[in-house]
């Protein structure tokens, strides 16, 4: 358990609340147009910094299992009677452990974003590039701002602009190094299948949402982690890694229509 819960905001007062975790590279901040969009549909939301980004301490170690226990104890701390929790890329390998800890009492619907949910399901090559393109380079003695830049943008759709991108990338940036490698060998090292075989026993509402463009959390195989926890699968064209930011309208259907068809209607 943490000896504190992380740092966060609340939006809004609907019945239901929405958690939002954000990726790796990031912090609650590049979600405000979505913090937003949400509270305007009538959802209750909670953002956190994930454990060592915004105000948030960085443990020593860092892992998925200590972001999920704090996650865990956010929900306990600000959750309602109705909570669904919104994981996207590092936040979607965090949200399903956080859920098989807190149970269907606690949590009622799950969104996966752009991961697998594991990087065990990855082949070693997908996880040695993943590493040597985030870590070598603050190896090398790059900053993370330097670093990360060329390759956030590949991790765009051709095309991909706007005011949500722009927030993306100037938030992105502003990761620090520290939190950032801790975070990357976190996911690596972390081994969730078994997480995901739980999930499936709990029949909890599943939404993997992935871009069609996205090279981390490839649509493929988040269809495949769709069908193995008995959820459902949403590809967003013309989109990424952050579908959310790159096609907000087609994103937020998605999720809309997940939330008013699978979780409210079974709440």
């Amino acid at each position: 358990m943490p000896d504190r819960i992380p740092d966060h905001e609340i939006a809004g007062d609907g019945e239901l609340t929405l958690f939002l975790l954000h990726g790796a590279y990031g912090s609650r901040q590049y979600y405000r147009h979505e913090i937003a969009t949400l509270v305007a549909r009538g959802y209750r939301v909670v953002a956190w910094d994930a454990p060592g980004y915004g105000l948030s301490p960085l443990p020593s170690p860092y892992s998925i299992e200590t972001a999920a226990d704090a996650c865990a104890a956010l929900v306990r701390a600000t959750g309602a009677a109705r909570n669904v929790l919104i994981g996207h890329s590092m936040g979607g390998i965090i949200a399903p452990l956080a859920a098989v800890k807190l149970g269907r009492e606690r949590v009622q619907g799950l969104v996966i974003s752009a991961t697998v949910g594991s990087f065990s399901a990855k082949s070693k090559e997908d996880q040695r590039v993943f590493l040597e393109e985030r870590v070598a380079p603050l190896a090398r003695g790059e900053t993370l701002s330097a670093a990360a830049e060329p390759l956030l943008r590949t991790m765009l759709a051709p095309g991909s602009s706007g005011p949500l991108v722009d927030l993306v990338l100037e938030v992105a940036m502003q990761t620090r190094s520290e939190t950032f490698v801790a975070a990357i060998n976190a996911i690596v090292d972390y081994e969730g299948q078994p997480t995901l075989e739980h999930l499936r026993q709990l029949g909890m509402p599943v939404l993997a949402i992935a871009g069609e463009y996205d090279n981390v959390g490839r649509p493929e195989e988040m269809r495949k982690l769709a069908q193995n926890v008995g959820g459902e699968f949403v590809c967003v064209p013309g989109a990424a890694h952050y579908a959310w930011a790159e096609q907000p309208e087609v994103f937020n259907t998605a999720l809309f229509d997940f939330l008013d068809l699978r979780v409210r209607r079974l709440s």
